[in-house]
């Protein structure tokens, strides 16, 4: 930050700052949670000489709230891969079976938008593509905040319902998948080569809402990198220029997200998950009939709150999935 020429790159300085600001929060919270054990064993000690039980079970609570406070910090550790502390995009898509999944998916979808807002970060849609009855086929949110790709990085993949149906005038118990997959947003200071001729552009109609002009132009985009395959869509911008722009991002996120899979070693591909989106590869069930339950099958955590979970309240799940051992 003392160099010169620090400033004249807006972005990079941006998240230069945005890091100091993050480290200085982690070390100034550890240097608090220990004065604070200091002043509470000090408490304890004259609590203990005067017999005097109250101010007691008041350290014990205050203890409780210093733990939480120290779980936080020690979360926060763990997100130090290069890529943790960047936005994230997360797509959902419906799995087979009509609208039961179709709503599962747009079920998901909302779980990831209220974390958000339970969090104060901030989301939006970049692209939906709705079922024929209810729910969605497949949508791409974003989400910025602090560190929120690595919060969510381990959310990749096959996702189980389990529920009486809405849609099934039988009453009858139905199993319902879908796919999610995170993906970093990549910022300036990464550099990929994408070459015109590995791309085929296609523009259409779109189809969700946006008003008279977006409904009746072919102002989205769909973006085909034909080298990898991947195929990146928005519709959510009212002019195809913008919608090609934000495209292009999502392909770079999308080229750059394989290669630190690649770096990582991982055995799963990604790819080939979401092909099967089924039984067996689920990472995580939600039983909501006969039983309530919520758990994930990676790291056996468990909820019986199934309507807090789908409320946004996952932190849990998340946290025990970053202590895994990579």
């Amino acid at each position: 930050m003392l160099d010169a020429n620090f400033w004249q790159n807006k972005s990079r300085s941006k998240n230069i700052i945005q890091e100091k600001k993050l480290f200085e929060e982690l070390i100034n919270s550890y240097n608090k949670s220990i004065n604070e054990l200091k002043d509470l064993d000090d408490l304890k000690e004259l609590a203990l000489e005067e017999n005097n039980q109250n101010v007691v079970n008041e350290i014990f609570e205050n203890l409780k709230k210093l733990h939480q406070l120290v779980k936080k910090n020690e979360v926060k550790c763990f997100l130090s891969n290069e890529a943790d502390y960047l936005d994230c995009y997360i797509e959902v898509h419906a799995g087979a079976g009509g609208t039961e999944s179709q709503d599962w998916a747009d079920m998901l979808r909302r779980m990831y938008l209220k974390w958000s807002d339970l969090k104060g970060f901030k989301s939006h849609l970049v692209s939906e593509h709705k079922g024929d009855e209810a729910g969605i086929k497949s949508s791409i949110i974003k989400i910025e905040g602090d560190y929120v790709f690595g919060w969510l990085k381990k959310e990749s993949g096959i996702h189980r319902l389990v529920r009486i149906s809405p849609f099934d005038s039988g009453a009858r118990r139905h199993t319902s998948f879908a796919s999610i997959w995170v993906y970093p947003v990549i910022d300036e200071n990464i550099k990929l080569e994408i070459l015109e001729k590995d791309l085929r552009i296609d523009t259409y109609r779109s189809s969700g809402a946006g008003g008279q002009h977006v409904n009746t132009t072919d102002s989205a985009v769909r973006i085909t990198h034909l080298p990898s395959k991947i195929v990146v869509q928005c519709q959510n911008e009212r002019s195809q220029h913008k919608n090609k722009e934000t495209c292009m991002n999502m392909l770079k996120a999308r080229l750059y997200d394989f290669e630190i899979k690649k770096k990582e070693k991982e055995s799963q591909n990604i790819e080939s998950s979401k092909s099967e989106i089924g039984w067996g590869h689920q990472i995580r069930s939600y039983v909501l009939q006969p039983y309530r339950l919520v758990k994930d099958n990676r790291t056996s955590h468990e909820s019986t709150s199934p309507d807090k979970v789908l409320n946004g309240e996952i932190d849990d799940f998340l946290e025990k999935s970053l202590y895994q051992i990579k």
